[in-house]
Order: structure tokens, then sequence, then C-alpha cells
């Protein structure tokens, strides 16, 4: 379960701030998944690093019962010096699993071959996105934090990547930021909307997709 209370948070881009969470209050049941959807910039990535704690709201409180994975797609904590294998095997040890066996799995659902031996600052952003990935599909979370991840890559790696999803989603849930109305649907339980800061939640997943597409026509 994830609860959030009264968190706000801003960036300052130029003279004013630009308010992307406006104190929001929110709860994600657990085992549920929930497709989050919004305009380019409205701020569903950010929302995904409040949630799992890699940003921190300027007010309000994030609260997590349950493991939370990092979101999934999220690079950004690569050491770019080291190899992909190595930089998994250092995960593996953060989290208290066997490193070996974490490097097996990626090998095998990553789609990198042997450049998983060459320094990640070699990847272009999808290679980095499909490390991430196969890392995070390694460990089992009670809720997946998903920022787009399967638009990375070709069909095959697509296909494979949410058949990767929808196995784990047998016994989690997941928060997933998505343009594809239809994986959406494959995907998902419920909706909700980011839009100016705030969340609109909605439990059928066809009420949910049409107040998407009608506020999209709208703007």
């Amino acid at each position: 379960m994830i609860a959030l209370r009264g968190v706000c948070k801003a960036f300052r881009t130029g003279a004013e701030p630009r308010v992307v969470v406006d104190g929001l209050s929110a709860r994600f049941k657990a085992g549920v998944s929930v497709a989050i959807l919004g305009r380019n910039g409205a701020g569903k990535s950010t929302l995904l690093k409040l949630i799992s704690g890699t940003l921190k709201p300027d007010r309000g409180e994030v609260l997590r019962r349950g493991s939370v994975s990092w979101p999934v797609g999220f690079a950004g904590s690569f050491h770019p010096e080291l190899s992909g294998a190595q930089n998994v095997r250092f995960i593996a040890r953060v989290h208290g699993v066997r490193s070996d066996a974490l490097v097996d799995f990626v090998a095998a659902h990553a789609g990198l071959g042997p450049q998983l031996f060459e320094p990640v600052r070699s990847y272009s952003s999808g290679m980095r996105s499909r490390l991430a990935f196969a890392a995070s599909m390694g460990f089992k979370f009670d809720m997946y934090l998903v920022d787009e991840i399967t638009a990375v890559g070709d069909a095959a790696f697509k296909a494979q990547s949410e058949d990767m999803l929808k196995d784990r989603l047998r016994t989690s849930g997941a928060l997933i930021v998505t343009h594809g109305l239809v994986q959406a649907q494959r995907l998902c339980d419920h909706v909700a909307i980011l839009e100016r800061g705030r969340l609109r939640y909605f439990d059928d997943m066809d009420a949910g997709i049409a107040a998407y597409q009608a506020m999209m026509r709208a703007s």
C-alpha cells in the first residue's frame, strides 16, 4: 500500500516555480495496478520518484507499506564507469540477493548481449532503460513503479517486457506511467490522471480512459 498525504513539489525553472504536485493526497492499494495518465510534462515521472523516495517532497509525506521498486526505466543511479554487469552485482549486494543469479537473469532478459560487460557510459538511453527494467524484474516487489519502459526497444523486446511485467503483476501491484491506452487496458485495473498538480482516480478503467481522452481533446 502507498499513501500520499498533502504532497507538494515544485521546481524553480525561472522567475516563478513550476508546481508539479500540489497538495496531493491519494492511496494506492496493494495488489492493484494503476495506469498513471497525463499530458507530457504533467509530472508523472516526478510522481513516481516521489513515491519511490528518490525525490523528496517540499511538503507532505509518502507512506509505504511493503517493498516498492525504484522507478523502472529510471537509470540515473548506474555508475557510468562500471559495466552493466558490475552495476547489477552492486544492486544485488545492496538488496541482499545472489549477484550471479541476478546477472544471469539480466543477461537473459535485457537483450544487451556482450555489451552487458561494457561500461554503462557507452550505452544509449534505451540500453540503460533495458538494463534497469531487467534488473528490476529480477526482484520480487510488492509494488512496481514503471515509467514507459515497454516503449523501449524493438517489437520482440517490447513483447517480452510486457510478458515479464504481466507475470509480476499476478502477485504484485504497480503504478504504470504510459501514453499507450491499449497497453494500459491490458496491464492495469484502475486509472489515475495527473493534471495541474492534482490526481483524479477512477476505479473504472473505461471511465478513466474516457476522461483522459476528453481532457486531451479539450487541450
